[in-house]
């Protein structure tokens, strides 16, 4: 982490005729003190306005070049597509929404931001309903439609907030650049709400005053603003759109829409599992979130964007840490303790390199004598299509492969098994018949809801299925020299 005199937060201020307000609003966010010794930059996109706040905008930016950048939308889009342009332009290491007019008060940046700067919060939202030693009262009905969206926003996402409406919102800037959004005007409050829970961000909130304005002196939201937003909160209930397009990627290749299906998985490499864990290209940690924490977990990826949500993920555990590594880069792997754990993972990882046989060679050698590699690979060939070209895997694996493969790597293939029966019709169809790129929500669904009913049925029949799961021993000692006098003859 940066030191407090080093770091920059972000003012993000969408702007749409707000003369009258203007200047002397940006003389408050000026002169707001700030905690921590932290420096500010203020981003203001004109959003194209008509009443002569272009100008006002481009003056402040020439009195304050320092402070101030100024950026003007080529028309008028919306609030939401306002702040996504500040978004893309903004420098800073954390982030805070700021309309342009006098509702809100930026003294009370610094309460916003504590809990952001103290490392307990990705997202914290300033709550005009919290309790607070005093307030300014407000016309009931606008404060009734806030709460009303507030409550369903809750039901959606399974977050407890007090205002979802609120136009402070702080976050750390890496993680809102890493959040797509889609929405070109109010409707980006609720869309946010839904992607942080989404996220599984750790969400604050912190009472802030509020000093409300009416229609006549310039409010801008309506009731039509209010059905939008519940048509985004129904939308991203079930699309989780959550991360940036190269995440997104990951995210679909990891089935993230798949919980029980990813969970049957780990049920069934449960018995392989030591207390000393590692994973290789844990991604946005879809498995690795699951694995056991007993005496060590280590993830690794070689994706820096992933890396960074791991550590979110993991940061308070004292028993899990995040190292960089690219499996196809030996020199990556001097940074791990030879034999220094008993279970190494790797899911949709081999298949994906142009050498399988030598990182496998290189995770072995991370293994201690009798530990295990478990791995989970695709089977069948003649299945190689579109979704693995668009997923950039190499080969698929038949049975003879996987004896070859633990030989290569001096392991022993100790147990295998084909997974996901069903896999193989909608894999065929799709990617083979149909050459689809990727593969679709329905058909992650489908699997995910069928899970509770195959995986039983696949335990007690010896179906074939789409995947292989796979562990590989490491002998220890004493039986690789039994098997040595086995072969020579010598018992």
């Amino acid at each position: 982490m940066k030191d407090g005199s080093s770091r920059l937060l972000s003012i993000l201020v969408p702007v749409y005729n707000e003369r009258s307000h203007l200047a002397r609003s940006m003389a408050q966010v000026l002169s707001a003190p700030l905690p921590d010794g932290l420096r500010r930059e203020i981003v203001l996109v004109n959003d194209a306005s008509t009443d002569g706040t272009a100008e006002i905008v481009d003056d402040l930016a020439r009195r304050h070049p320092e402070i101030i950048r100024a950026f003007h939308q080529p028309r008028n889009m919306g609030k939401g597509a306002a702040i996504r342009r500040a978004i893309s332009e903004m420098r800073g290491d954390f982030a805070i929404f700021q309309d342009a007019d006098l509702e809100y008060d930026p003294r009370e940046y610094a309460a916003v931001l504590r809990p952001l700067l103290d490392g307990r919060a990705d997202v914290v939202y300033g709550s005009r309903f919290a309790t607070r030693a005093e307030r300014r009262v407000l016309n009931f009905h606008h404060e009734l439609g806030n709460r009303l969206l507030t409550l369903f926003s809750n039901w959606m996402t399974g977050l407890n907030l007090t205002d979802m409406e609120t136009c402070y919102k702080a976050f750390r800037a890496d993680l809102l650049r890493s959040i797509p959004l889609r929405s070109n005007r109010f409707g980006i409050e609720p869309e946010i709400t839904a992607k942080i829970a989404h996220r599984r961000c750790i969400v604050y909130e912190v009472p802030i005053s509020y000093y409300g304005r009416s229609y006549e002196e310039g409010k801008k939201i309506g009731w039509r603003d209010g059905v939008n937003a519940l048509y985004v909160m129904l939308k991203y209930r079930w699309i989780e759109d959550c991360y940036t397009e190269r995440i997104q990627d990951r995210v679909r290749f990891e089935l993230a829409n798949a919980r029980r299906f990813r969970r049957a998985l780990l049920r069934m490499l449960s018995p392989w599992l030591g207390r000393r864990l590692i994973e290789f290209e844990s991604g946005v940690g879809m498995i690795g979130r699951l694995l056991p924490q007993r005496e060590r977990l280590t993830v690794t990826e070689r994706d820096p964007e992933c890396v960074r949500l791991l550590r979110d993920y993991f940061r308070d555990s004292d028993i899990a840490d995040v190292t960089p590594l690219d499996p196809e880069q030996a020199e990556d792997f001097a940074a791990l303790p030879a034999g220094g754990y008993d279970t190494a993972i790797a899911i949709n990882v081999l298949q994906r390199v142009e050498d399988d046989t030598a990182l496998l060679r290189r995770m072995a050698q991370c293994v201690a004598p009798g530990g295990r590699v478990l791995l989970w690979l695709p089977a069948h060939p003649a299945l190689f299509g579109a979704y693995d070209q668009a997923l950039a895997l190499r080969r698929r694996y038949a049975k003879r492969d996987l004896r070859r493969l633990a030989e290569a790597a001096g392991l022993e293939l100790e147990w295998r098994r084909q997974f996901n029966f069903l896999g193989l019709f909608g894999w065929w169809i799709n990617s083979v018949l149909l050459r689809r790129r990727r593969p679709g929500r329905v058909m992650i669904r489908l699997l995910d809801r069928t899970t509770p009913l195959m995986n039983p049925l696949e335990r007690a029949i010896p179906l074939p299925g789409l995947n292989w799961l796979c562990v590989l021993r490491k002998p220890d000692g004493a039986a690789k020299a039994e098997r040595e006098r086995q072969t020579l003859g010598l018992r």
